[in-house]
């Protein structure tokens, strides 16, 4: 089986670098995740990564203990860079050319955020790492992720998580929870299923971009994702409810 994308977005989420820690970023994980994408790389595939920064500092649960909420998404935008510029180290240490852009400047540490410099790096086979969200308040690394994968023209998101793809409730509580194969974004919108937040999956409807949500911790998953594989489940305009 051949290579099915040529151009990916990877969205992680701040708790996926905490791997079994309850807070902050855990080596291994990371190295792991850095290991994936360089698989991935090798193949020719052009990657680019959005992070979160749960890990590290939440806007939500800091706006929701008192904090403004404008001030506390800031803070997560930094917690953004953070792992950012760790996933960076870990990618250049096994050889993977690597650029970090911010939407917030950092020019000591990162790049600027520039569409066509971000393409550019992405053609001489560079992983791209965004990090600082969309540079706004109020607005989730999930629609970051849809906005640069529509700027950057790429094909696919892959969203990794801790799970193996969507269920129609929560499979931690209820061992009868279904998992779907395939989804329309109508489905995911229509009954909240809260694979993205909605902004996000708009945009990506908008921009007819695919979301394929499998489980990071199964080794060689990225690899399988971009191979067209089914790894969890594809979230598609012209997806059938399965």
């Amino acid at each position: 089986m051949g290579i099915v994308y040529r151009r990916v977005l990877l969205k992680l989420s701040g708790e996926a670098l905490m791997g079994d820690l309850a807070y902050g970023i855990d080596p291994g994980v990371v190295q792991g995740i850095a290991e994936q994408v360089a698989e991935v790389t090798s193949k020719g595939v052009e990657v680019a990564i959005v992070v979160g920064g749960g890990n590290i500092f939440r806007g939500v649960k800091g706006a929701a203990a008192g904090m403004d909420r404008a001030t506390a998404d800031y803070i997560g935008m930094i917690a953004t860079v953070m792992n950012a510029m760790t996933l960076q180290d870990a990618l250049e240490q096994i050889g993977v050319p690597t650029r970090v852009q911010t939407a917030i400047s950092m020019q000591e540490v990162a790049e600027p955020y520039i569409r066509r410099r971000a393409m550019r790096h992405l053609e001489k086979k560079r992983v791209v790492i965004f990090g600082a969200g969309s540079g706004n308040p109020f607005f989730t690394t999930d629609t970051t992720a849809a906005l640069r994968a529509a700027e950057i023209d790429a094909e696919v998101i892959f969203k990794a998580t801790k799970v193996d793809g969507v269920y129609d409730c929560d499979p931690h509580q209820n061992p009868e929870a279904r998992r779907y194969e395939s989804l329309t974004y109508g489905h995911v919108l229509a009954n909240d299923l809260r694979v993205m937040d909605s902004t996000a999956i708009a945009l990506c409807k908008e921009n007819n971009i695919p979301i394929v949500v499998f489980d990071l911790t199964v080794k060689n998953n990225i690899c399988r994702a971009v191979m067209g594989e089914k790894v969890g489940t594809i979230v598609g305009g012209y997806c059938e409810v399965i």
